[in-house]
This record gives C-alpha cells, structure tokens and sequence, in this order.
C-alpha cells in the first residue's frame, strides 16, 4: 500500500531512502465501510487520507438536502482543508461510497513530514494548490455552465466513476434533480 503513496511523492518532489522510512512511520491504515463517515459536519478534520481502494464523496446538506460536490478516488488525497488546516469544526462531510482503504496522516504527523521531509512543504503546497484550483473551476462551472455542460465534463473527467457513483449522487454533483439528469443523459446518448 504504501508503494502507491511513495511513488506519487517521488514522482512530484523526489524522495530518498530515509525520507521513503519517515514517510511510512507517519501514515497509518485505516479502513472504511460503504457509509462510514471520514469526516461529519461539526466535527474537526484530524487527518489527510490518500486513498489506496475505494472511493469518497463529499457534501453539504443544505436545508434538509444533501449537495454532492466532489469526489475522491484511488490515487486521491481526501481532506477538508477548510476545517484541516486552522483546525476547525467542518460544515461539509466526507462520507465512503464504496468499501475504503487509505493511508492517512494526522495534522501533527503533516507537520512533522514538513519538517522531516528536503521538499515536503513544497510537496503539499503542490497538493493545496491543485486541491484550489479543481475549487476554483467546479465553482465557476456551477455559475457558467448549464447542468448538461456540467454532465459533460463529468463524463469526460470521470469516465471510470460512471458506474461506481449512484446517479442521484451525480445529479446532485451536476446540480439538477434525479429525474432531470435521466433527460441529460437521454439526450447526450442521442448525440452520440
């Protein structure tokens, strides 16, 4: 398991043999049901996980209704880095879709990794700035894009989820109501 986070490291800043030994005393297994929350609403987010199996989904609820807007999956780093880094209660959640397996790192361990690790700073700076700007464009493409344009991108995003991702949770990522994302994908498999 740990193979798969060393060389996402390595392929981003480099690492040798003894940060490789550091890296592995600061992240532990954890495991996580279909269902099992890795972070509730209220709570602190005490860890960064990287997902090793399995797949996350983030949201809010909003006045009774849950709104879905993003997804983790293998290979991915799963984090609130609103609640993570100033270590304060979370209004979002980040619930397992799917049976999870992560490798994940308290706040105290991060710092540590910083600290221990020649390029570690510039490694999750990296991590944080790719985390802002994938905020940054689903954001904007709430605001700009209709929800068949946003279907669209998923699809093409995010082929491989298609069918691990119930459709009411991508109708709630793409902004539309069950029923309506049934009409979207009608008439995309039209155009096809």
């Amino acid at each position: 398991m740990m193979d798969k986070l060393l060389q996402v490291i390595e392929k981003t800043v480099g690492i040798d043999a003894e940060e490789k030994k550091l890296i592995a005393r600061l992240f532990t297994e954890k495991e996580y049901q279909k269902g099992e929350y890795f972070l509730r609403e209220g709570a602190v987010c005490r860890y960064v996980g990287f997902i090793i199996r399995g797949m996350m989904r983030y949201y809010i609820n909003a006045d009774g209704e849950d709104k879905t807007y993003g997804f983790g999956k293998e290979l991915d780093f799963v984090c609130n880095n609103e609640s993570f880094i100033p270590q304060k209660p979370s209004v979002q959640r980040i619930q397992a879709l799917e049976n999870c397996k992560l490798l994940v790192i308290s706040y105290d361990n991060l710092q540590l990794f910083y600290q221990g690790i020649k390029n570690g700073e510039r490694f999750g700076r990296i991590i944080i700035e790719q985390v802002f700007i994938q905020t940054l464009q689903g954001l904007n493409s709430f605001y700009t894009d209709s929800p068949e344009l946003r279907y669209e991108k998923f699809i093409k995003d995010y082929p491989d989820l298609l069918q691990r991702i119930p459709q009411y949770y991508i109708a709630s990522f793409v902004g539309v109501k069950p029923q309506s994302l049934s009409r979207i994908r009608k008439r995309n498999n039209k155009t096809i």
